[in-house]
């Protein structure tokens, strides 16, 4: 490996990195908020670049359809849920009425305007915000679904049900998109030229995004009112609902946010790789050795972990590609004997 190798090889690292950083981060926050695994954020990175890609080629993407499906059941437990409840009259009505129109008719809206667009004739910036509209809302509606009803339960309940939740959707996405993988048309195809090294100007959009939104996240968490709230609700759950913080609030937006960074992450993959339905699950695994790295509770050393996990995984490619995944993955090994060694290890119900 000479000087010039390396310099690509280190490019290529930090733009993967870049987006398992984005991961790890959004697996942090959903598991420090809710003690939630979130397995399935790898199915949000597929579905935010195949739905971005069936619009780029002019067909309506079917995860129109599963969010108004997903809509629906909401819709269905809001109203069972209403019906059991001891609301009457005036608020029964508001709380129908704003679910109807949460869960059925902004679902059905963008449904009817996926079957009705030529996403093939929308600008770039578009089709980004269309694939957003559509698969983002997804993650608050599973955590209603499927995790609140368990809020409470032990968090190896909580991992069997994200890991049924992530097989389901593995198998809707193979049903929606096909067994085919799909790139979509890079952000930009400028080429920066410093010295020997050519950098794509993808990959600087892949890791400009990531820095941005990294700040914009510190700055959400540090400034904002819902951003301390969410701080309030990791730190201790039972205590920020005794100064009145809806902690099923946190973890809808806690969802949403995860659910946000996947279809991000995946929207920027996809100019660079061919992603097939069930790509995102190893870049979750990946984003999920950096979020283990940080313990599941440090954002900066999650951060510092997946950017390893990136460079780790483009230097193994070119000394042994057949064996660049097990390498990343034995990563995991020594840092979990050394937080063994270094935290003594403490039964769920005394912590």
């Amino acid at each position: 490996m000479d000087l010039s190798i390396f310099a690509i090889l280190t490019q290529d690292g930090i733009a993967s990195g870049a987006v398992y950083v984005l991961l790890a981060l959004a697996l942090v926050l959903v598991f420090s908020i809710t003690r939630v695994i979130f397995i399935p954020i790898g199915e949000f990175v597929a579905f935010g670049a195949l739905t971005m890609a069936a619009l780029q080629a002019g067909t309506p993407p079917q995860s129109a359809l599963l969010l108004l499906v997903l809509g629906l059941a909401c819709f269905a437990q809001a109203l069972f849920g209403t019906l059991r409840g001891a609301s009457v009259g005036q608020s029964r009505t508001r709380v129908l009425g704003a679910s109807f129109l949460k869960f059925v008719l902004l679902p059905a809206a963008l449904y009817a305007a996926a079957r009705a667009v030529d996403g093939a004739a929308l600008p770039m910036l578009a089709q980004v915000l269309f694939t957003f509209a559509i698969v983002a809302p997804m993650g608050p509606m599973m955590y209603r679904l499927a995790f609140q009803p368990l809020a409470e339960s032990p968090v190896l309940v909580l991992l069997i049900v994200s890991v049924a939740v992530h097989l389901v959707l593995l198998g809707i996405g193979l049903v929606m998109f096909g067994a085919e993988g799909s790139r979509t048309t890079p952000f930009s195809s400028h080429v920066f030229n410093l010295g020997t090294l050519s950098i794509s100007g993808q990959s600087v959009v892949v890791i400009a995004t990531a820095v941005l939104l990294i700040g914009a996240l510190y700055l959400y968490f540090d400034r904002t009112l819902s951003g301390k709230a969410l701080r309030a609700t990791a730190v201790n759950r039972r205590g920020a609902r005794l100064v009145g913080i809806g902690t099923t609030a946190a973890g809808r937006l806690a969802f949403l946010l995860a659910s946000s960074i996947g279809t991000l992450c995946g929207v920027l993959i996809a100019p660079l790789t061919t992603v097939y339905y069930d790509s995102g699950f190893l870049m979750g695994l990946k984003g999920f050795v950096g979020a283990i790295i940080g313990g599941l509770a440090s954002y900066p050393l999650a951060a510092a972990g997946a950017l390893m996990v990136g460079l780790l995984e483009a230097y193994s490619s070119f000394y042994a590609s057949s064996y660049k995944e097990v390498i990343v993955f034995t990563l995991i090994i020594p840092v979990l004997l050394w937080r063994s060694i270094v935290h003594p290890q403490v039964e769920e119900g005394e912590a």
